[in-house]
């Protein structure tokens, strides 16, 4: 569930609130992935929590506005995003680039299988 509050910024609802709290807090990233790859991140600001309707408290990560662009990595989805350890985290793509240079799709794949991209 993403929602926006009246500061403007996106936030992730989630149920549990993370165990890596100070971690995250200091630079971490939720990666976003789309079709079983991971391919884009966005920077957490901090950690709200939100009490439902239901009465339920959750935490709401806040994110900084905007995408930034990574390296496709496959990645099995369970909730569509996920935060990483800086060493299994993909890389940023270069800044002015939106997208990687297109591979085939199989070797892509095999290479992200492997760990190689």
């Amino acid at each position: 569930m993403r929602a926006a509050a009246t500061d403007g910024l996106n936030r992730h609802i989630t149920r549990m609130w993370p165990k890596r709290e100070p971690e995250i807090l200091q630079g971490g990233s939720i990666y976003w992935v789309i079709k079983g790859v991971i391919q884009a991140r966005q920077p957490i600001l901090r950690l709200d929590e939100v009490v439902g309707e239901d009465g339920i408290r959750r935490c709401a990560i806040v994110m900084k506005p905007g995408l930034i662009r990574t390296q496709h990595a496959l990645k099995r989805p369970f909730q569509g995003w996920r935060y990483l350890k800086q060493e299994d985290a993909p890389a940023d793509l270069p800044k002015g680039h939106t997208h990687e240079e297109p591979i085939p799709a199989e070797l892509s794949a095999a290479l992200a299988e492997i760990g190689v991209r």
